[in-house]
């Protein structure tokens, strides 16, 4: 059996890798082989998939920041158009990534309408659609579209999709972590030494619009509290050499890791993050956090003007209870200043760090159950034709 799977950005390689690791768990215990090809990144082929391309460092949020990866991404579409038409799959599967994605599908959906396609972790136009069309388009070539969220479920079911909630994947990753001692005696972290993870960029943008405000943040943190040391997990090796610069630059006591995400959240006191998956990590791990996030002002101006888009949320933390249990620090409110304050009030004010560990357990209640990648896994192997 083949499965052509798709997918990009740091967050959509994890993801791979874990539902690849379920297929392939599943098919072993039936006694057959499954072959993966793949658009992915290295946690993918360490899962054992085929990378036609690796699309983790291609990734942007907002129209501006597009433009630099408009010609690699156009590329490794057709990249995967010209393999697909070499090679028929069995079935295929999208993660997110939605341009690329919705590009592949049209292509099935025109010269291989017999290929079932699975559409998991489907684009969050429930959070921020300005237009029915897109959303249109996806179903039209989708046979079934795996939810994570019970929202995304609602909102594709209402317009017409095939849907099954399944969870989120994130709650099977947490299975494996370490124990907060553990996790703290294998980074070599004293028991009174404050740890705080920062997490300010998984796509090259990122590091120009939030790394300067969340170090200055961190600046300023340690001034006022000595004992803090700071973690920084890598996303990409690509940003080792600015972020170590950065740490110099500011002056911090950091730390920067490659490969041990889980362990620096397991450990940590209190994190420093950009918006997106690893706000979930966090929260699972009962870690307090601010989120931040900036675009290019032209993008901004244009989203509010032109577009009239407005979202409710940028963290999925708090798009899953669609109210704040973070705080999110957005576009011109997310100044060192008002990153520093946020962050003060959570480390030091006892009543309110509980009510957010409290605030993550109704969070933690709406993500489903253990299993969500087998689930998934078995769900898209139902859909290989006999």
């Amino acid at each position: 059996m083949r499965i052509f799977i798709s997918t990009g950005e740091v967050s959509g390689d994890l993801q791979g890798s874990l539902l690849i690791a379920a297929l392939q768990r599943q098919v072993a215990a039936a006694g057959l082989k499954l072959e993966v090809v793949a658009l992915g990144g290295e946690k993918m082929a360490a899962a054992g998939a085929m990378i036609l391309g690796n699309t983790s460092g291609i990734g942007s949020m907002g129209i501006i920041e597009a433009l630099p990866y408009f010609i690699p991404t156009v590329q490794v579409q057709r990249q995967a158009i010209a393999y697909l038409k070499q090679n028929r799959p069995d079935l295929v599967v999208l993660i997110d990534y939605m341009t690329p994605n919705i590009g592949i599908g049209s292509y099935m959906e025109q010269h291989f309408p017999d290929v079932p396609i699975v559409y998991y972790i489907a684009p969050q136009e429930w959070v921020w659609s300005t237009s029915f069309e897109r959303t249109k388009r996806i179903i039209s070539f989708t046979d079934k579209l795996l939810a994570i969220f019970p929202e995304e479920a609602r909102y594709y079911q209402q317009k017409g999709a095939n849907v099954n909630w399944v969870g989120h994947p994130l709650i099977d990753r947490l299975e494996n972590t370490p124990s907060r001692e553990a996790a703290r005696t294998i980074l070599g972290i004293k028991g009174e030494q404050i740890a705080i993870a920062l997490l300010p960029a998984s796509r090259q943008q990122e590091l120009k619009y939030l790394l300067p405000a969340i170090f200055q943040a961190a600046q300023n943190i340690q001034s006022k509290l000595p004992e803090t040391h700071f973690w920084i997990p890598l996303s990409l090796e690509t940003f080792r050499q600015p972020i170590e610069k950065a740490i110099q630059d500011y002056g911090l006591k950091a730390t920067v890791v490659s490969g041990q995400q889980q362990e620096v959240f397991a450990a940590a006191d209190f994190a420093i993050t950009k918006s997106g998956t690893v706000n979930l990590e966090l929260a699972l791990l009962n870690v307090p956090q601010v989120v931040v996030y900036r675009l290019n002002t032209i993008t901004a101006w244009i989203a509010r003007n032109i577009l009239k888009g407005s979202i409710p949320f940028a963290s999925p933390v708090n798009l899953v209870v669609m109210r704040e249990i973070v705080p999110e620090l957005l576009q011109e409110q997310a100044t060192a200043e008002n990153i520093t304050q946020a962050a003060m009030e959570l480390l030091l004010n006892p009543e309110r760090r509980q009510q957010t560990l409290a605030d993550y357990q109704e969070m933690r209640r709406c993500l489903g159950e253990v299993g969500v990648c087998d689930r998934a896994a078995k769900e898209i192997l139902q859909m290989l034709p006999n």
